[in-house]
């Protein structure tokens, strides 16, 4: 009796609807599960992973995002978010540092291709 008492109360947390990402965990919209699923299938997991893996590897992404937005948050321009900031936040790891410099420069080389193409064409 006492463990059904336990259950229904962990259901009642649920219902609860406080907005936090523990509560509500089933219930709540998943945004990234599509790519996930590509990205497991990618590093070698079966192209159908568990649902419940993706469900955690979400949870621990979203979870990422909100520190490093937060933090990125208090440094800089107080309650906004600039590029800058994320990279003074990731500096001192190589590898993100590598990837976010690689995407920055790629992200400048299409805006610069963008550019031509728009002057070659309406350009004349």
């Amino acid at each position: 009796m006492a463990d059904e008492e336990d259950e229904t109360g962990f259901d009642e947390e649920l219902e609860d609807g406080s907005g936090g990402v523990d509560v509500g965990h089933g219930k709540r919209k998943r945004l990234f599960s599509k790519e996930l699923r590509c990205m497991m299938y990618g590093f070698g997991d079966d192209q159908n992973p568990y649902t419940e893996s993706v469900d955690i590897l979400e949870d621990l992404v979203i979870e990422f995002i909100t520190e490093m937005t937060h933090k990125a948050m208090s440094i800089g321009r107080q309650g906004r978010v600039q590029v800058e900031d994320i990279v003074f936040l990731i500096r001192k790891d190589p590898r993100k540092f590598a990837r976010v410099k690689d995407l920055l420069t790629m992200n400048e080389e299409l805006k610069r291709a963008r550019k031509a193409f728009d002057e070659a064409n309406y350009g004349s």
